[in-house]
C-alpha cells in the first residue's frame, strides 16, 4: 500500500486503494486507465470521483428544496452508470471495485472535493488525468490539478494523455532528482520508491538530469570554462547518484538498482536522452513550505511534468 505518511512500509497484504478523479462528459479515460494498468500488477482497491462545482451560494440550493436533491440523484445514477461502462472497458475486474465505486460530489471547489474524498477513502493514491491541451503522451496540469500539486495530502498519480502502457502492468519504479542537490526530502521519497519497488518486487531505476546541455553546446565546447562546468556537473551528479544507490542497497539488499544520468538542452533534451519502458513509473517527491505533510512541487519540477513521457507518482512529504 501507499502510506498517508513516511512512517509506515507498504504492505503486500493490503490492496492498493485508488481513487481517480473522472468526468463522464470527458473524452479521455487516461486516468482510469491508469488505475487498470496498476491493478495489472498490485492487488488494488479503486473509486472513481466524479464533481459537479456549485458557483451559487448554499441559500439558493435550500430555496430549492427538494427539487436540487432528485436533479443530484439523478445526476449520481447517471454517473454510477457511465462510470460501470468505463471501468468494463478498461478491463478493470469487478473485484477490484470498491463497493461504492462511484461517488458524485458537489460543492464550490473541485479542489477542496477531491481532497476531502480522498481523505475519507483513505486513498494511497489520487489519480489525476491530463489536460486536454497536452501533447499526445504527455501531462498537462489544468487549474485543479496544479492547485492539488501545492496541498494535497494524499501521493497523486498523474496520468499523460493517451498513454502508450505495458499490458503487463507496471515493470520497473524509477525515481527522479531533478537538481544537482540532494535534499533530505529526496532521500525521503527515494527510500520509500525503493519499499514500493521491493514490495512489488519491481526493478528500481535512479535518475539524475542536467538540463544546461553544456555537453552538446559548441560555445561551451569553445570555452574551457564551460567544459570544466560541464565535467565538473556530471561528475557530481554521478557520484550523488552512486550514494543514493549505496542507500538503497544498504537497507535492500536483494533489491536490483541501476543508475542512469541524462542531459540535454532543456527538459526535453534530457528527458529524451534516456531509454523509456511502457511499463516505466516514475515517482517524485515534494518541497513543502511548513510542517504539514502534503505534496508541494517546486518550479522546477512544474517545469519537469509536461516532458514526462510515463506516468508519475508524486509523494507527500
Amino acid at each position: 500500500m501507499m502510506p498517508k505518511n513516511h512512517s509506515a512500509p507498504p504492505s503486500s497484504q493490503r490492496p492498493l486503494r485508488i481513487l481517480v478523479a473522472w468526468r463522464p462528459d470527458s473524452d479521455d479515460d487516461e486516468a482510469i486507465e491508469c488505475a487498470a494498468w496498476l491493478g495489472r500488477s498490485f492487488a488494488i482497491r479503486l473509486r472513481v470521483v466524479s464533481t459537479v462545482r456549485r458557483p451559487w451560494p448554499s441559500s439558493t440550493i435550500s430555496r430549492l428544496g427538494g427539487k436540487y436533491t432528485k436533479w443530484l440523484k439523478k445526476q449520481s445514477q447517471e454517473c454510477a452508470r457511465q462510470v460501470k461502462k468505463a471501468l468494463g472497458a478498461a478491463g478493470i475486474e469487478k473485484n477490484q471495485w470498491d463497493e461504492n465505486y462511484s461517488l458524485l460530489l458537489e460543492g464550490p471547489s473541485e479542489t477542496v472535493l477531491l481532497a476531502e474524498a480522498a481523505k475519507e477513502f483513505e486513498a494511497d493514491a489520487l489519480i489525476l488525468g491530463s489536460s486536454a491541451s497536452a501533447p499526445k503522451g504527455r501531462f498537462l496540469a489544468g487549474s485543479t490539478t496544479d492547485a492539488l500539486l501545492h496541498s494535497s495530502p494524499t501521493a497523486l498519480g498523474l496520468a499523460p494523455r493517451r498513454p502508450k502502457l505495458s499490458k503487463r502492468g507496471v515493470t520497473r519504479l524509477n525515481f527522479a532528482y531533478l537538481s544537482a542537490d540532494s535534499h533530505d526530502d529526496d532521500q525521503s521519497a527515494l527510500h520509500y520508491a525503493a519499499t514500493y519497488a521491493q514490495c512489488w518486487e519491481l526493478p528500481l531505476r535512479i535518475l539524475a538530469f542536467s538540463t544546461e546541455g553544456l555537453a552538446d553546446s559548441e560555445l561551451h565546447e569553445q570555452l574551457p570554462l564551460g567544459r570544466e562546468l560541464s565535467v565538473e556537473w556530471r561528475e557530481h551528479s554521478l557520484a550523488m547518484l552512486d550514494r543514493a544507490r549505496d542507500s538503497v542497497l544498504k537497507d535492500f539488499p536483494d533489491l536490483h538498482v541501476e543508475t542512469d544520468f541524462a542531459s540535454g538542452a532543456g527538459w526535453g533534451g534530457a528527458v529524451d536522452s534516456l531509454k523509456w519502458k511502457k511499463g516505466d513509473l516514475l515517482c517524485l517527491g515534494s518541497h513543502p513550505v511548513g510542517a504539514l505533510q502534503r505534496v508541494f512541487l517546486g518550479s522546477t519540477a512544474s517545469s519537469f511534468l509536461p516532458h514526462s513521457p510515463v506516468p508519475v507518482l508524486v509523494f507527500p512529504t
